[in-house]
């Protein structure tokens, strides 16, 4: 009998992990990813909440652990780099996770776990979609017309892919805050600690650790105008009038970022949608759901809704122990839904940002900053430091994970 197909669009962390469960139930998966070749770079992210489960399940917890990024905690510095606050690594959550890692590393991790059988092609990309109900048949930039069980988008905020099937369905929560992120030169004074600044007029400089003898940075500020939309050259022309005087390492970051080569330009954008498949088409990772880093756990996110999704996509059989039969014998759509409202709850809490975000915390006056340098110190102490911490007991949830059918020729 044939294995049910799948399509994946888009080879960052959903897809590979959704590729990656859904190769071992026993579906043949073909990954497109319009890159011309694998996307290295990329900022800290973390492994949090029920995503260090799956994780684990994957077999590569220890894999992870040993690629963390050093990162020791977060100190909240003044403009003369003294400490205001101190947040360290303090169990699995709070600022700074236990498994922080480069985003590149991770996706590596599990593009060199996948399957044998799953196929990832790059420099590929959809280019238009038709879903009759029984199949869906999807034409690609090389020319080649393709027809699959399912395709999962999971291309990301800005997924074209998406738009085309789902078009007005899609609705964005732009968050008015732009964030420049590279990688510069670390010097002999940096250390392992998450340096976060504040500035007056909205604007936040971060410097972070990492394990490759560099320094990932990040410029942030708030405005209703997205720099994401301008050139690189553009960008990094504003970003030196926009900083001019923040202070601290500022100066640092801009030279920096003047020749770094991975430089990229964000202005962070929910999304939201009233439901996350149709027909044999879904949506998974940020395309699905972008939490945005405000919200915090995209990650995590990804990693735990391609376990979930291929967990009910091998559950829904009918009446065998294999997984082995044709894709006309599983109810596809019934495991879409299993899937949405596994994944609702999660993804509805990591969305909920706190009153007054992102502005609370991006301060235009002396005053403002003064204010938030006051709170962090308070917040640093004892006891206080752990309820302060609770802003990273993200992707939790009390749902007990789905069990997922492996397949036979995978068990």
């Amino acid at each position: 009998m044939e294995n049910p197909k799948a399509l994946i669009s888009g080879a960052s962390i959903a897809g590979l992990s959704t590729a990656f469960w859904l190769g071992k139930a026993g579906w043949d998966v073909t990954v497109i990813e319009r890159a011309e070749a694998f996307r290295d770079g990329g900022q800290n992210i973390d492994v949090r909440g029920a995503a260090r489960e799956v994780l684990r399940k994957m077999g590569l917890e220890d894999q992870v652990r040993a690629q963390t990024t050093t990162e020791k905690g977060t100190a909240f510095v003044n403009d003369q780099g003294e400490v205001v606050g101190a947040f360290p690594v303090e169990g699995s959550d709070g600022l700074t996770a236990e498994l922080e890692i480069l985003r590149d590393e991770l996706a590596r991790i599990v593009l060199d776990a996948l399957p044998s059988g799953v196929e990832i092609r790059y420099g590929e990309r959809i280019e238009s979609v038709s879903d009759p109900g029984d199949y869906v048949q999807v034409a690609l930039r090389s020319g080649a017309t393709e027809t699959y069980d399912l395709l999962i988008i999971a291309e990301g905020v800005r997924s074209k892919t998406r738009e085309m099937v789902f078009a007005n369905e899609v609705s964005r929560r732009e968050l008015q805050l732009n964030i420049a992120y590279g990688t510069i030169e670390r010097k002999p004074e940096d250390d392992d600690w998450w340096r976060w600044y504040t500035a007056t007029e909205k604007r936040q400089v971060c410097l972070r650790p990492d394990n490759q003898g560099t320094i990932r940075a990040m410029l942030a500020y708030g405005s209703e105008r997205s720099i994401a939309d301008l050139s690189t050259d553009q960008a990094r022309s504003e970003l030196r009038d926009i900083f001019a005087g923040a202070g601290w390492q500022t100066d640092r970051v801009i030279e920096g970022f003047s020749t770094s080569q991975d430089v990229y330009f964000d202005y962070l954008t929910q999304i939201k949608m009233p439901g996350w498949s149709k027909k044999r088409v879904c949506v998974t990772g940020d395309a699905a759901w972008c939490v945005t880093p405000l919200g915090g756990g995209g990650s995590s996110l990804a990693l735990i809704g391609g376990y979930v999704l291929a967990a009910f996509l091998s559950q829904s059989s009918h009446g065998s122990s294999t997984l082995t039969q044709k894709a006309d014998n599983l109810n596809i759509s019934e495991a879409l839904e299993r899937y949405e409202k596994w994944m609702r709850p999660i993804v509805d809490d990591a969305q909920k940002l706190p009153p007054g975000t992102p502005d609370l915390f991006y301060p235009q006056t002396k005053m403002g900053v003064g204010t938030i340098r006051t709170v962090i110190r308070i917040a640093s102490f004892g006891p206080l430091r752990k309820i302060a911490s609770r802003i990273g007991h993200v992707a939790r949830t009390q749902q007990q994970l789905p069990e997922i059918r492996v397949a036979q020729t995978e068990s």
